[in-house]
C-alpha cells in the first residue's frame, strides 16, 4: 500500500494519506498575533482546506489532538470549535496544555480523519 504525502517539507508533510485514512500535521496560525479565538479560526481553515485537498471534510474526523498553551484559553477555544464542528458529528477528542514551539502560539491541532 502506498503512502501519498502532501505539501511535503524537509521536516514534515502536512498531510498524509494511506488506506483511507488522512493525518493532518499539527496545525497552527500563520498570525499568531490574534487571541485563541482568531488563532483557532484561522487553525479549523487551515483543517477545512487539507481535509477538502485529501478529499474528506471536518464530518469524517476520527481523532483530534488539541494542544493549548494556556489551559486558561480552553473557554475561548471551544466557543469556536463548537461553532464549527457539525452537529451529530463531533469526533473523540483530547486537550491538553503544553508549552508550544513558539511563546506566541496559543493553539495546535492534530486531525485523523476518514476519506470520503
Amino acid at each position: 500500500m502506498t503512502v501519498q504525502r502532501l505539501h511535503v517539507g524537509k521536516r514534515l508533510s502536512e498531510v498524509a494519506i494511506h488506506n483511507g485514512t488522512v493525518y493532518l500535521a499539527g496545525q497552527i496560525a500563520e498570525d499568531a498575533t490574534q487571541n485563541i479565538e482568531g488563532q483557532t479560526r484561522e487553525v479549523l481553515g487551515h483543517i477545512d482546506r487539507l481535509l477538502a485537498e485529501a478529499g474528506s471534510d471536518k464530518n469524517r474526523i476520527l481523532s483530534c489532538q488539541i494542544y493549548l498553551s494556556d489551559v486558561k484559553d480552553f473557554p475561548g477555544m471551544n466557543a469556536v470549535w463548537d461553532a464549527w464542528v457539525a452537529d451529530g458529528n463531533a469526533p473523540p477528542r483530547a486537550t491538553v496544555e503544553a508549552k508550544l514551539a513558539r511563546p506566541e502560539l496559543l493553539v495546535e491541532i492534530i486531525i485523523v480523519a476518514a476519506q470520503k
